[in-house]
């Protein structure tokens, strides 16, 4: 399939209500009704949940009501949507982000990285496979959270054309979270976006957002705020990045490697 050129970037930033997916599916409605025809929108890590450890009695199936709800939405607003939840398969705990296609198909991928800090490689199961997405002739490379620290995992040998991060990242380690969007931007040569949440979580962890959306070379090209709700529409330009890739080929010099668990 040949790429649009013009590709539309959705990003919400909000603050979630703790571990209340009802709560959270229906002002997340309110706020995708506000993005202005996005090709595809980004919610946070966990967010129907917020990033809580107790995944008991709030982990779904795998197809359980969010990711209907998720497909109802994209339906509806004839757009991408894309997420991560709890989910409960054969027994085990995962953070699964979906990807849910405007007709209502989907892919998911499980996170890679589990953070030890709070705990999550005790509750969840890490995921052992890297998502690439074809859509819309552009292919798309899905990460959670805490993998963003991992460029080995995050590097492009797939020559993907857009990589983006759904996250719950604390505000203490916000420069953290700023310098390793841009650096993932570069490295891989192509557009790249950090979704996160705002507010106070219920372990009283506090969340800044900074919520941003990159260029191939780095230049950041959203206009979200820390700390304030926003749901903002980017233009991502597919000869852009083509042009720039050709002007500048760091990715043919890359290393090879293979990636064994």
């Amino acid at each position: 399939m040949e790429a649009s050129d013009l590709f539309r970037l959705g990003t919400i930033q909000t603050n979630l209500v703790w571990e209340e997916p009802g709560a959270n599916r229906r002002h997340l409605r309110k706020l995708i009704a506000q993005a202005e025809e996005p090709d595809l929108l980004l919610l946070p890590e966990m967010f129907s949940t917020g990033f809580s450890m107790k995944p008991q009695g709030l982990a779904e199936n795998p197809q359980g009501d969010t990711l209907v709800w998720m497909q109802e939405m994209a339906q509806e607003f004839q757009t991408a949507l894309s997420g991560s939840l709890m989910v409960e398969e054969e027994g085990a705990f995962y953070n699964r982000l979906y990807f849910v296609h405007p007709d209502g198909n989907y892919q998911t991928y499980d996170k890679r990285h589990l953070f030890t800090l709070a705990g999550e490689e005790k509750v969840f199961t890490a995921g052992k496979e890297k998502l690439i997405v074809e859509y819309k002739g552009w292919r798309i490379n899905p990460q959670i959270c805490y993998d963003l620290r991992f460029p080995v995992w995050c590097r492009n040998t797939e020559d993907f054309d857009l990589q983006y991060f759904v996250a719950n990242w604390p505000e203490r380690r916000s420069e953290a979270w700023i310098a390793l969007l841009k650096a993932r931007a570069i490295e891989n040569q192509c557009y790249l976006a950090g979704v996160n949440r705002i507010g106070e979580d219920g372990n009283g962890i506090y969340h800044s957002g900074n919520t941003a959306v990159h260029d191939p070379m780095g230049t950041q090209l959203s206009d979200t705020e820390p700390h304030v709700q926003t749901v903002e529409v980017v233009e991502l330009y597919y000869s852009q990045l083509q042009r720039l890739r050709e002007k500048f080929g760091f990715l043919n010099d890359r290393d090879r490697f293979e990636i064994k668990d």
